[in-house]
C-alpha cells in the first residue's frame, strides 16, 4: 500500500535530499529510505536502552562486573 503525502523541507534538508538524489534515487526513493533508516536507528537506540537498564537492574551482573574490574586491577598492579 502507499500513500501520498506533501511535506515542506528547509534548507537543510533540502541539500540533504539533493546529496541523496546524486546517487541515483528517485526524491520519493529517497524519502522512503531515509524515513524507514530512522525508525530503525530509534527501534535500534530504543533497545539499546532497554538493554542497558535491564543490564543495570541485574545484580548478578553488576557484581560479576565489580569482580572483573578488580581481577583487572590487580593483573595492572
Amino acid at each position: 500500500m502507499s500513500a501520498a503525502i506533501s511535506v515542506r523541507l528547509d534548507d537543510e534538508a533540502l541539500r540533504a535530499l539533493a546529496r541523496l538524489e546524486t546517487t541515483g534515487l528517485s526524491r520519493s526513493a529517497a524519502i522512503r529510505n531515509a524515513i524507514v533508516a530512522a525508525a530503525e536507528r530509534l527501534r535500534d537506540r530504543q533497545a539499546l536502552a532497554t538493554e542497558a537498564a535491564e543490564l543495570e537492574a541485574d545484580d548478578e551482573d553488576r557484581a560479576e562486573m565489580r569482580t572483573v574490574a578488580q581481577l583487572m586491577e590487580q593483573l595492572r598492579a
